[in-house]
């Protein structure tokens, strides 16, 4: 059984997409996608702006901040393309360890 978590602050193809590319790619033990577009000036119900959350051990490899938000942005890049559905993506990605040192 997994002990993973999953919450989805929305739902709509892209944030479905997101999510699955993001569990699919990184098996990450809590993954957060929040769609952030209703605080933005752009039609009810609109996928631009998300922020995502995801905490995994695949990310022990890349040491730094910037190396770990590469490899999401990669796994999201039809998503994030200049003519992708998403004008703005934040990232938060972090080993299980520093996740807990976090919330500690």
């Amino acid at each position: 059984m997994s002990t993973a978590s999953k919450k989805s602050f929305s739902s709509g193809p892209v944030s479905d997409a997101i999510t699955t590319k993001l569990q699919q790619t990184f098996s990450p033990t809590h993954l957060e996608v929040r769609n952030e577009s209703h605080m933005h000036n752009v039609p009810p119900n609109s996928e631009t702006h998300f922020k995502v959350i995801v905490i995994s051990e695949k990310f022990k490899e890349a040491k730094t901040p910037i190396k770990r938000h590469r490899l999401v942005n990669d796994v999201l890049r039809e998503e994030v393309a200049a003519d992708g559905p998403v004008h703005a993506l934040s990232i938060v990605a972090m080993t299980p360890e520093k996740w807990g040192e976090k919330l500690e």
